[in-house]
């Protein structure tokens, strides 16, 4: 299946295998790409020297185009630029709007640029800037997401660009690739359904919290870092939610300081990261250091399996999820479904 996002990346198939935290590692991303979708190795949770140790990995399992997702606004983002440029990697793309900088910098050296979204205006914003392609994030999404819905947004984006736009939230199979590609999106970005697979090293009993979670059980939460989150709910959740500010913040320092010592950053670098954090939202300092250690958060559950001590982001679609495919397997079933929706589709356009 052929579409603009093919084209432009020399992947097999139109899907994208998003970059998430402790989970987009170098096992899930080559088994992504063999497969034929773009994986994108997560570089936000990485030392700059993991994340090139990462990068080589990737590249000595496949030779299929990856990316790397990184943060905009990180303090050492220039130095994992070059990372990107000096490794060879065909994408890259971004959580947050990148600068028009950081954008000609990366398609100067011939990295294609694909930033995430969750608003018209921020697509507008980073087309007119030069990126090549845009990930559209609807409500639906797990992580931080935003308040439309992707039925609402995906179209009032593919109108106002004229780049090839990816469709994200709420995504997980063929009827899913083909109502993306009737909106106009050239394919579809998935996290959730990625992490629910046999490559994904996400633990087991994590993830059998995931398959048995219902729509209902999937929220969106200020507690964890004071941006709108959407993961399942827990009593972590809910203890977080009661807390009170001071309490939050003891935790947030004591994660905060366990996150610095892991990722390697100074102090001084995590009060950057969370001055660019904080920049044009209305966040508390609780709510920076909150955000700063969100990651630890993640990697309680996604690592250690600790689902008592950690959060789990997740799409609502983890509701309508019951299985752990490999990539290989889940990749070739989402388009077969594809193929058999679009041939049971009436030609004529009657019923």
């Amino acid at each position: 299946m052929e579409t603009a996002l093919t084209r432009l990346t020399g992947i097999r198939h139109p899907i994208v295998q998003t970059g998430m935290g402790w989970v987009a590692g170098p096992r899930l991303v080559s088994a992504a790409a063999r497969a034929g979708a773009l994986g994108i190795l997560a570089s936000a949770t990485m030392t700059a020297g993991e994340l090139r140790t990462a990068v080589r990995e990737v590249a000595s399992r496949t030779d299929a185009p990856f990316g790397v997702n990184l943060r905009a606004d990180a303090g050492d983002a220039r130095e994992r630029v070059r990372i990107i440029i000096d490794e060879g990697v065909r994408v890259a793309s971004f959580a947050l709007a990148p600068s028009r900088e950081l954008i000609g910098e990366l398609k100067d050296a011939g990295v294609l640029v694909i930033p995430s979204v969750g608003a018209r205006r921020h697509a507008e914003k980073v087309a007119a800037w030069g990126a090549d392609a845009v990930i559209v994030q609807g409500g639906e999404g797990g992580g931080h997401t935003g308040d439309v819905a992707t039925s609402v947004l995906l179209p009032q984006v593919v109108d106002a660009v004229g780049i090839p736009v990816i469709a994200a939230g709420g995504f997980h199979d063929g009827r899913g690739l083909v109502a993306a590609l009737a909106y106009g999106a050239a394919g579809i970005a998935m996290g959730t359904r990625f992490l629910l697979t046999s490559d994904s090293t996400v633990p087991d009993a994590v993830k059998a919290r995931y398959l048995a979670a219902t729509v209902a059980d999937i929220t969106v939460t200020r507690a964890v870092d004071g941006l709108p989150h959407r993961m399942i709910r827990t009593e972590l959740v809910d203890a977080l939610e009661r807390s009170g500010g001071a309490r939050r913040l003891a935790r947030s320092v004591r994660r905060a300081a366990g996150f610095r010592k892991l990722s390697g950053l100074s102090w001084a670098q995590l009060v950057r990261d969370g001055l660019a954090m904080k920049h044009g939202k209305d966040l508390t300092w609780s709510q920076v250091l909150l955000a700063v250690n969100t990651p630890m958060l993640l990697r309680a559950s996604m690592v250690e399996g600790r689902t008592d001590l950690g959060v789990m982001a997740s799409g609502q679609v983890a509701g309508l999820i019951d299985d752990v495919p490999s990539c290989e397997e889940l990749i070739t079933r989402v388009m077969s479904e594809a193929r058999h929706v679009l041939a049971a589709l009436p030609g004529d356009g009657r019923a």
